[in-house]
């Protein structure tokens, strides 16, 4: 997994002052998408051991931040690997997460069974707060959506979700 950048201090991707990892890669291919950059998974930094590290000794020397913030491309492309670092995040720091992905949460519902992959992020779901889901549409993009582009596009609380299925 490769990381396209990270505002460490941010308003825009979700309520209060958040940090914000953007992971590289995406499959989606939105029309009309403003960072095309971000659809390459080989672009950005490496994620190893060391920005792992670094990554969690900012969170918690950061006493302002409100949450962490997961975007890319899309994060549930680099599933496994998301998965295991907002694991850590959650246990070390208890913040706030929010995850946002073109896949809508029934996709990653009804996919959860299909392999390693998809397990994950479906598993990502009951680790997070937000899901910001469905793939941005230039039609119908909305400049005056509260943390979403377009309005087809939802916040999600992945946990209530779940329970409300009963897959919790």
């Amino acid at each position: 997994m490769k990381i396209l950048k990270i505002y460490k201090e941010t308003i825009s991707d979700g309520p209060g002052l958040r940090y914000s990892i953007y992971i590289a890669g995406c499959l989606h291919a939105c029309k009309g998408c403003h960072n095309l950059k971000s659809w390459n998974f080989k672009y950005g930094r490496i994620f190893d051991k060391e920005y792992e590290n670094e990554i969690l000794n900012d969170l918690k020397s950061n006493q302002l931040l409100s949450g962490v913030t997961f975007s890319g491309g899309d994060p549930m492309f680099s599933a496994e690997e998301v998965l295991d670092l907002i694991i850590k995040i959650k246990k070390e720091t208890q913040l706030n997460i929010w995850l946002y992905t073109g896949f809508t949460i029934e996709e990653l519902i009804n996919q959860r069974n299909n392999g390693i992959q998809e397990k994950a992020r479906f598993e990502i779901l009951k680790y997070i707060d937000i899901l910001v889901d469905g793939r941005w549409v230039k039609e119908l993009y909305d400049p005056n959506l509260l943390y979403c582009g377009s309005s087809n596009q939802r916040l999600i609380n992945s946990k209530q979700w779940l329970k409300e299925i009963k897959l919790i």
